[in-house]
């Protein structure tokens, strides 16, 4: 793809999703979408072809990252970058990040979806892409908000809690002035989130698109979200079913206690039972209350 056909499909994907949700007279929301990367994405390469949707809404085989952003009629200030899991594959778009986005812009928040490239669709950066994005996405954030934070799910919490907790890495040469700009979040919510990649928490997907099977111990703590709290990262809101069979309980439990160690405000609501990818939480289970309880940490903490 050239420069000429990468700026076309940005309009064209930023022109389909721009909607406005109503509700009689008044909209509820105002919708519209936008490519991250007025160019190339740094490195290049990456996959050709449609974005491919699946039957229950993981997107992959994406060529444009983006970010989706829902505004409230009435925004708060408050804006939530929102990244859903799927383990670096695909991305759960129609489990996760669009159920929370629409339960925030509800709330008065300005949600943005990020769509983020996947390592293993054949970009030259490979394992940085979706940090590369991550990053690049919280300073547009940060463009229009007073207030940022950001919500992740699954393997979209690992990304966006290196994303918070690495913000002077440089994961990409600067492509514009805003790429100067300093990163700076202030809440983190991580669901269900994958947290460490060390031994023996290896046998998740993210650990092997990231850094494969054969991995070595320093690739694994390099990759690990716990090795870069500091006693300066923003408070965390953490959730975690204690059933859960692909992000283990030890995951939460090594970010909490990182975090106290660090003296880093942390939140942690436990449930006996909801396994993995329960998202809002099915009604009439224990992992439904967690997004009141994420209400009020937003609100109050």
């Amino acid at each position: 793809m050239n420069r000429r056909q990468f700026l076309m499909a940005s309009v064209t994907a930023g022109l389909l999703a721009g909607t406005v949700k109503s509700a009689a007279s008044k909209p509820a929301y105002q919708e519209k979408t936008m490519a991250l990367w007025s160019d190339i994405p740094p490195g290049g390469g990456g996959p050709r072809g449609k974005l491919f949707i699946s039957p229950k809404g993981n997107v992959s085989n994406i060529v444009i990252p983006t970010l989706t952003i829902l505004t409230p009629s009435q925004p708060n200030g408050h804006g939530v970058l929102v990244a859903g899991g799927g383990g670096y594959r695909n991305i759960a778009i129609g489990l996760e990040s669009r159920p929370a986005a629409e339960w925030l812009v509800a709330r008065g928040y300005t949600v943005y979806i990020l769509t983020y490239r996947l390592p293993g669709e054949g970009w030259k950066d490979g394992n940085l892409v979706s940090l590369q994005d991550a990053q690049r996405a919280l300073r547009i954030v940060q463009q229009y908000e007073k207030k940022v934070s950001v919500l992740g799910f699954s393997a979209g919490g690992h990304l966006m809690g290196m994303a918070v907790l690495r913000p002077h890495f440089e994961s990409y040469p600067p492509q514009d002035t805003l790429d100067q700009t300093p990163i700076i979040v202030d809440k983190a919510a991580l669901i269900y989130p994958i947290i460490t990649l060390e031994k023996p928490y290896t046998h998740t997907s993210t650990h092997n698109v990231l850094v494969g099977k054969n991995a070595s111990n320093e690739e694994d703590i390099a990759w690990s979200v716990q090795t870069y709290v500091t006693p300066d990262s923003p408070p965390f809101f953490l959730v975690q079913a204690d059933n859960d069979p692909i992000a283990k309980l030890q995951n939460i439990l090594i970010m909490e206690q990182t975090c106290q160690e660090n003296h880093v405000p942390v939140t942690l609501y436990r449930y006996p039972i909801g396994g993995h990818g329960f998202a809002l939480g099915k009604p009439n289970t224990p992992a439904a209350a967690w997004p009141g309880h994420y209400e009020e940490w937003l609100k109050n903490s």
